[in-house]
């Protein structure tokens, strides 16, 4: 007659280890709360101020005041910079540079993760090094180079030329591609596909999260960037935004009737572009299953 065993299951929790998993997760989910807390507060208080009819400093002007409610402060940074065509002017400076960091930061990715050939440890050295070298140091060289020599002052190709290349960019696609099984490509060979369309029909779509996150690190920098667009560009008709709102905090915001309001006005207008591309962004940034994709 046959007999059958039944698998133990897993011991019961005790009566105090029950207790104690709820209180870990509670205190958890305090820590959380209090952090995200601290790290959305300045933004808090930007949106606060930038409705402030009369800027109040005190604590009290954290929150808002019926009575001091309005939207003069966005309509006086409008009329004084220009709004819309401050941030058309950003979408084509920061589209440019996201354009050039992807097409060349995945052609040398995975020339430097996949390819063989002579000299590639050095050459990933030397990109390692640019990691180091502030972009400071370049601008008086890239200046005389592309204003002075080129002529290609107040046009949008002296702004973006600079940043075409993210090493950064390079160094993180490089790294996602050594992920990849290499039995993915070599099949792709085998069966006659060049190394363009290898990287085109296998690579970039499971670069996808890389891809993302590159294109969320990349936006940022151009977007905000105005050191550089201020050099090159005099025109304001050509001025990033982040350069028209520093020279309205410098020369203009005075006149306003609440600078402070209309300065603040002017950093949720510039920060709310990035605000929303990372919330559409955020739920792709997951890794995908690259090994099931091989047998054995």
């Amino acid at each position: 007659m046959a007999t059958t065993t039944s698998q133990p299951g897993p011991p019961p929790l005790s009566a105090a280890a029950a207790t104690r998993k709820p209180k870990t997760q509670w205190l958890r989910f305090i820590l959380l709360a209090i952090g995200a807390t601290i790290f959305l507060f300045p933004f808090y208080y930007m949106v606060v101020g930038s409705f402030q009819a009369i800027s109040d400093k005190t604590v009290r002007g954290i929150f808002p005041e019926a009575g001091n409610v309005t939207t003069v402060n966005y309509t006086e940074i409008n009329e004084a910079i220009n709004v819309p065509q401050g941030l058309l002017n950003s979408t084509i400076f920061a589209v440019g540079v996201l354009m050039g960091t992807i097409v060349f930061g995945l052609l040398a990715g995975w020339a430097l993760a996949v390819m063989e050939f002579r000299g590639r440890g050095t050459m990933m050295s030397a990109m390692l090094l640019l990691l180091i070298v502030p972009f400071q140091l370049l601008m008086l060289p890239l200046y005389v180079l592309l204003v002075r020599y080129y002529g290609l002052g107040d046009t949008y190709i002296a702004m973006i030329l600079p940043f075409l290349i993210n090493s950064t960019a390079v160094f993180i696609f490089r790294q996602y591609f050594l992920q990849i099984p290499r039995e993915l490509f070599e099949s792709a060979r085998l069966d006659g596909a060049s190394e363009l369309r290898t990287l085109i029909t296998l690579g970039i779509p499971l670069a996808r999260p890389a891809i993302l996150s590159a294109t969320l690190i990349t936006f940022i920098g151009p977007w905000n960037e105005f050191l550089w667009p201020f050099l090159v560009t005099k025109k304001q008709e050509l001025m990033p935004f982040a350069v028209s709102l520093t020279n309205y905090i410098d020369n203009a915001a005075g006149r306003a009737t609440n600078p402070d309001g209309a300065t603040l006005a002017g950093g949720v207008i510039l920060a709310l572009p990035v605000v929303i591309l990372f919330v559409i962004f955020q739920k792709y940034f997951t890794s995908t299953d690259v090994g099931s994709a091989v047998k054995g």
